[in-house]
């Protein structure tokens, strides 16, 4: 007969080997999608448009790309300005490391922005204020990215024809759904409510770990940790922050401006090219339990680009396309992360 403690114990460690699985399923299932894409169009079409980008094309896409998480690096900081001891290049790291472990591992896609925040102590800052503007930095970008979704769905409300008409309904209900968890998002950073998460937790792993009583974390709770990020007269850095991110959005669109040029494919307008940004993004998005959207962002390019004239060919390429940043940036990020992670075990300072 098992005992009572023993079957309490052994829930946490399923749950926990669950959400391990949940990450390597998505993996298998976007894998399969995008073997599945290439396999049912013609791959010569697709190396063919691949291979017309050219070397110089890819660079300029990469480029840009670090230009990107640059801006969504200066918008991490300005949450943080005034309360942190970090500095700027501390952010940028790790905000190219974030988008590393996003895009290259097996982790949903958020698990960067949790090894981020860890890294942020590494540079002094206190637990909870690392964990309190990840939390403020995923509302804006996640925020931002539904303004700029919304953005291409009416620009696609203006494109003639059913197809574009249905896909612009389905955004816009999306975005309604959207709108209320980033409503609970944002309520749950201003109301308190974390506070009560944090004695609740607290209150559960006492069941389940023989301990007195947990230590308190150094620093505070997250929830005052959160009041310091949104505190009064601090409106306008949260602003820059907001604003940063909406930017970093809408230059994703010259990635695929680039790439098109290349190609040589005419007749594209600016609003045609943000309308294919915003929206595969947003599939993507959507997606996100499937690490770095694989399989999901080709279809998603393939649906939309079909609704200017960009053949399938040519939509998988411009994925393709835009996945190398990932790799060419992310790949020295994954480096950059277990070099801090080495240096942290070895020398045991917190500023590497």
């Amino acid at each position: 007969m098992t005992a009572p403690g023993a079957s309490r114990a052994g829930r946490p460690g399923v749950a926990r080997a669950i959400l391990r699985r949940l990450p390597l399923a998505g993996t298998v299932l976007g894998l399969g999608l995008a073997v599945w894409l290439v396999a049912t169009n013609d791959l010569g079409a697709v190396a063919d448009a691949f291979g017309r980008i050219g070397f110089l094309g890819l660079a300029a896409v990469v480029m840009m790309r670090a230009a990107i998480v640059t801006i969504c690096a200066v918008a991490w900081q300005r949450i943080l300005d005034g309360l942190s001891p970090a500095g700027l290049p501390a952010f940028a790291t790790l905000r190219f490391v974030r988008e590393g472990i996003n895009v290259l591992l097996p982790v949903a896609s958020i698990g960067g922005d949790v090894v981020g925040g860890r890294l942020l102590t590494f540079w002094g800052v206190a637990g909870p204020l690392a964990a309190a503007s990840i939390l403020a930095d995923m509302l804006f970008q996640v925020g931002t990215q539904a303004l700029f979704a919304l953005l291409g769905a009416g620009l696609l409300m203006q494109v003639e024809g059913e197809p574009a008409a249905e896909l612009a309904r389905w955004v816009l209900r999306a975005l309604a759904v959207a709108g209320l968890v980033l409503a609970a998002f944002f309520a749950f950073q201003r109301t308190g409510a974390a506070r009560f998460v944090e004695r609740k937790l607290g209150a559960l792993s006492r069941r389940f770990v023989r301990e007195a009583e947990p230590a308190r974390s150094e620093g505070g709770s997250v929830q005052d940790a959160l009041d310091a990020v949104w505190g009064r007269g601090r409106r306008l850095r949260l602003l820059q922050s907001v604003l940063l991110h909406a930017l970093a959005w809408t230059l994703g669109a010259a990635e695929i401006a680039i790439v098109l040029a290349c190609i040589g494919v005419e007749g594209v307008t600016v609003p045609e090219v943000l309308v294919i940004e915003a929206l595969s993004q947003a599939i993507k998005s959507a997606a996100f339990p499937i690490p770095s959207g694989l399989g999901v962002q080709e279809g998603g390019f393939v649906i939309v680009g079909a609704l200017f004239g960009i053949d399938p060919g040519t939509a998988i390429a411009l994925s393709l396309a835009k996945r190398v940043p990932d790799v060419v940036l992310g790949l020295p990020s994954l480096i950059v992360w277990q070099n801090l992670e080495s240096r942290r075990g070895t020398v045991g300072s917190p500023t590497p």
